[in-house]
């Protein structure tokens, strides 16, 4: 039995995962493990797309690379997608959610342009990830936050790591 959850912090990018999964990191003393870094770092991909400008992964070798760490628990898994995670391995489910027009700006900040941008933009607007993440586990462990600006964030972190805690003590583990 893990002493600590496992968390996925998923969302379109641009939404504040990373900088939810970094101070939740900060804070608590889980780890944050970003699949993007993994995938990058230990070679579970395919190689490169051009076109959207990012790693073709390789699901079974990134699964087969962390399953080790995430069994033994503590983990915040930061990435776009959810469902390729077994049920088995994660405690909660955070959907990252932004206003569209907030979300433009960002992306648009960070270079994004034409398809990348347009399909980023439409799976917000669908709320795909949110979809993806209700259909790929149980409906108690999914919560959708925003994260238009500082404050949501703060308060999301604050509300997570009340949940880590409540969690640890249903679960025998130490306190954060």
């Amino acid at each position: 039995m893990r002493s600590a959850p496992n968390i996925i912090v998923t969302g379109t990018p641009g939404v504040g995962k990373t900088t939810h999964c970094e101070l939740l990191a900060q804070n608590t003393g889980l780890r944050h493990l970003s699949i993007n870094a993994v995938v990058k770092e230990r070679e579970c991909h395919e190689g490169w797309d051009d076109e959207f400008r990012s790693w073709v992964v390789d699901e079974d070798k990134l699964l087969d690379s962390i399953e080790e760490e995430v069994q033994q628990g503590g983990c915040i898994i930061d990435w776009h997608a959810c469902d390729l995670f077994p049920k088995s391995w994660i405690d909660l489910v955070v959907v990252v959610r932004c206003d569209s027009t907030v979300l433009y700006d960002r992306l648009a900040a960070r270079g994004y342009s034409g398809k990348k941008l347009d399909e980023n933009m439409d799976s917000e607007i669908m709320e795909a990830l949110l979809e993806e993440a209700r259909e790929s586990y149980d409906e108690e462990i999914v919560v959708e936050l925003r994260s238009d600006n500082p404050d949501d964030v703060e308060g999301n972190v604050e509300r997570i790591e009340a949940w880590i805690k409540q969690w640890k003590r249903d679960n025998g583990g130490a306190d954060v």
